[in-house]
């Protein structure tokens, strides 16, 4: 295994892209058609995985653009700042109703047997209109400095635009020595009638990125790695198969040293078995799923990947890396938000540990 190097001296620890947006969530686990009150919360899949170490006093930053003069608007820079989150980004003119406005998203968190529901409303999302002529580059990777460079394929694949500025972020990462952890984030919804124009800009950020992420299903659509069935039961009993699928994701794609890839299987909307594997270099870590009790899954994925990138820049190696970041997973299906906000370190361990003694 070689070293995990990372930038010194620098002003941000890990920043993302990301179009951000508004999330509402029937209280007590009800049915969104049945429901008249609504939890509600500032969100993003890349804000989610900032949270993690912005909760644990490490420097973030989410690259971004707002609709001007909105109170979604204002409601998400309050709650960025309370999660010790940095933001920036233009302001954009509305341009009437029917103009700019932040996504939404209206999710059933679903019980037992009733599975959980996600609908996403996204029509004149202002991510969109990312647009890399609207940030300072020099400034942000050459002067202030970043280690970590986190993208997701949601927002490669939100536009044509975003995915533009996604690949000339990590073109301008790579050249400034900031690390590229790129999470694949397949939506079957944002590829259709897109297949070959994304395929051919996911691979080219995946061929510079230094962290490669995913489930089997996104390594599979995204870059055309052939892997395990998605999804079904006995998921340990394929473990072995999603070894050789990273080996040939690694095998197309060198220049990246570690691989991950979560495992679940659903029991129902409340027990899930929850489980991860990373390949670092040549030396393989495995996490084979565990029963975890879930509140609320939406974040899962997004805080392992959260946790796991805190232990790299915290430079452990990548065993405690993968144990950190099952924790940070188990830990956000506990919680109403879809962020992980740890108290501290020990918080996190004691999950992994199975130690949930009352602390006085």
């Amino acid at each position: 295994m070689k070293e995990f190097s990372l930038k010194q001296n620098c002003a941000y620890n890990l920043i993302v892209p990301t179009s951000m947006g508004i999330r509402i969530t029937p209280v007590n686990r009800q049915p969104v058609h049945l429901s008249n009150s609504y939890y509600m919360q500032a969100t993003s899949a890349e804000s989610n995985v900032l949270n993690v170490a912005s909760s644990l006093g490490m420097a973030t930053k989410v690259l971004t653009t707002f609709v001007a003069d909105s109170p979604i608007a204002t409601f998400i820079k309050a709650d960025l700042r309370k999660r010790h989150i940095d933001y920036e980004g233009r302001d954009i003119p509305q341009n009437g109703p029917w103009g700019y406005r932040h996504q939404f998203n209206i999710a059933d968190s679903g019980y037992g047997m009733r599975a959980p529901r996600v609908w996403n409303d996204r029509a004149g999302e202002v991510g969109k209109t990312l647009n890399i002529e609207d940030f300072d580059l020099e400034r942000i990777f050459d002067q202030e400095g970043v280690q970590i460079l986190h993208l997701s394929g949601l927002v490669v694949a939100l536009s044509r635009e975003t995915g533009i500025f996604c690949l000339a972020l990590a073109k301008k990462a790579k050249e400034s020595g900031t690390k590229i952890s790129f999470d694949l984030n397949y939506r079957a919804s944002f590829w259709k009638n897109r297949h070959d124009e994304l395929a051919d800009i996911f691979k080219k950020i995946a061929s510079l990125a230094d962290i490669l992420l995913g489930n089997e299903e996104d390594f599979q659509l995204a870059l055309g790695v052939k892997g395990p069935e998605a999804g079904g039961k006995n998921i340990i009993n394929k473990i072995d198969s999603f070894k050789t699928m990273i080996m040939n994701v690694k095998k197309e794609f060198p220049n990246a040293q570690i691989f991950g890839t979560t495992l679940r299987e659903v029991l129902n909307a409340n027990e899930h078995l929850w489980g991860a594997i990373i390949l670092d270099d040549d030396l393989w870590s495995v996490v084979e799923p565990r029963p975890i009790q879930v509140l609320d899954r939406i974040g899962g994925g997004d805080a392992f990947v959260g946790g796991l990138l805190y232990g790299l820049l915290k430079k452990w190696n990548s065993e405690e890396c993968l144990h950190f970041g099952w924790a940070t997973g188990a830990l956000v299906v506990t919680s109403l938000d879809d962020f992980a906000s740890p108290i501290d370190e020990e918080q996190v361990w004691n999950i992994w540990e199975g130690n949930a003694r009352v602390k006085r």
